[in-house]
């Protein structure tokens, strides 16, 4: 599995995510193949290496006679319908202009929230400038390029301070940035200057599979994206891009433990929950009958997962069940290593998973393989369970 990990200690926008992914390894022929596909007259792009703080980086700069995103002076306005159309006459693969659209209509939904209007009423201000489209739709296609599995997005830091915009003076962090992150985990940043932007802070939200620390992975390169800001304190102003592919740890690992108490809530809905935390990132998941308080029935619902996949666990759990609470622990779990191996059964080869235990290596059977195999063929399951197991020979599953 392709995993990438966007390590936003000095935050996030969009001019840095294209940076880091050209850094990554993105073509920039490729990019720029992309973005002509736009036809917006007039827009280039400039790509630079330069080094911040020791560190090796390249920088990108939209080229669109626009004055700086951060400014106070007028941008080009659009509605959703604007941008839509725009993105619908442009020769985009429709992966990427799918996956540009819904930023966009992430941004919109933030801004009507926090301007008390509509989506369809509201109009971009920085945002909805060419060199924001540039910056979504390069990201989206980057992403796609590298053909990412799964992106996990570190937590992200808020600041605090004025920002100017359209609408004049706001709060940092931006409120269409509390918007968009609503959920996500944040930690405050002593810096009277804007780390996190709008685009950013939606190009994230909508791309990122999860939130939190990096997954087991086996590093293959790292990108560095610079952004345009100067830190009054000195310190870097990257986004670092990293990598790899994601390992199976056999070692001690940490986990979340995630459980609630219901006792007013269907079991029959079960199956369908179940499934949803387990499509949501979740390692295990059970449901435990219990006697709570007053003598009344109910449930333990508990799941195990990494801690990336907490918003998407907890999501489901606040969506799909009664709890109106969760607790939640970290853990360490030991595994045993295992791979999928492919046996010779009577019913032709199935795939089945190789464990390696301290006394030697066994065969164990996936149950929904075997299950199709014996409803199939109208045969025992503990039959084709029993063909499995007991098979010597396996190969490799390519």
């Amino acid at each position: 599995m392709q995993t990438a990990y966007l390590d936003c200690f000095s935050g996030v926008s969009g001019d840095m995510l294209l940076g880091a992914l050209l850094d990554a390894g993105v073509p920039e022929a490729y990019l720029r193949e992309v973005l002509a596909g736009l036809r917006l007259p007039g827009v280039g792009l400039a790509v630079e290496r330069k080094v911040e703080q020791g560190f090796a980086a390249t920088k990108v700069t939209v080229a669109s006679g626009h004055t700086p995103r951060h400014g106070a002076q007028h941008h080009d306005h659009r509605h959703l319908a604007d941008i839509a159309e725009l993105l619908a006459a442009a020769a985009l693969p429709p992966q990427v202009r799918d996956a540009a659209l819904a930023v966009f209509t992430r941004l919109a939904e933030a801004e009507a929230a926090v301007h008390g209007t509509t989506v369809d009423a509201i109009h971009f201000h920085e945002v909805g400038a060419v060199d924001a489209i540039v910056d979504i739709v390069g990201t989206v296609a980057g992403f796609a390029h590298l053909h990412i599995d799964r992106l996990i997005c570190s937590p992200l830091p808020l600041t605090r301070g004025w920002v100017a915009c359209d609408h004049g003076e706001i709060p940092l962090p931006g409120p269409a940035v509390c918007r968009l992150l609503a959920g996500v985990p944040v930690y405050g940043e002593n810096l009277e200057q804007e780390l996190v932007t709008p685009t950013g802070a939606a190009l994230v939200r909508e791309l990122a599979h999860g939130f939190g620390p990096m997954p087991p992975m086996r590093l293959a390169r790292t990108g560095y994206g610079a952004g345009s800001l100067e830190r009054s304190d000195g310190r870097p102003n990257l986004l670092r891009l990293l990598l790899g592919q994601a390992v199976e740890v056999a070692e001690a690992q940490e986990v979340e433990v995630i459980e609630t108490h219901l006792d007013d809530w269907n079991p029959e809905f079960w199956p369908h929950v179940s499934e949803r935390l387990l499509a949501a990132g979740a390692l295990d998941v059970c449901l435990i009958p219990i006697q709570m308080k007053k003598g009344r029935p109910g449930f333990l619902l508990r799941v195990i997962g990494e801690p990336a996949t907490r918003l998407a666990i907890t999501t489901v759990l606040f969506s799909e069940t009664s709890t109106i609470g969760l607790r939640l622990r970290r853990e360490e779990r030991m595994t045993l290593p295992r791979e999928t191996v492919i046996v010779a059964t009577p019913w032709g080869e199935l795939a089945a998973k190789r464990i390696a235990t301290p006394a030697g290596k066994i065969i164990v059977p996936e149950y929904e393989v075997c299950r199709q195999v014996a409803e199939r063929h109208g045969v025992p399951l503990q039959a084709v369970y029993a063909a499995v197991g007991r098979h010597p020979g396996h190969r490799e599953e390519s």
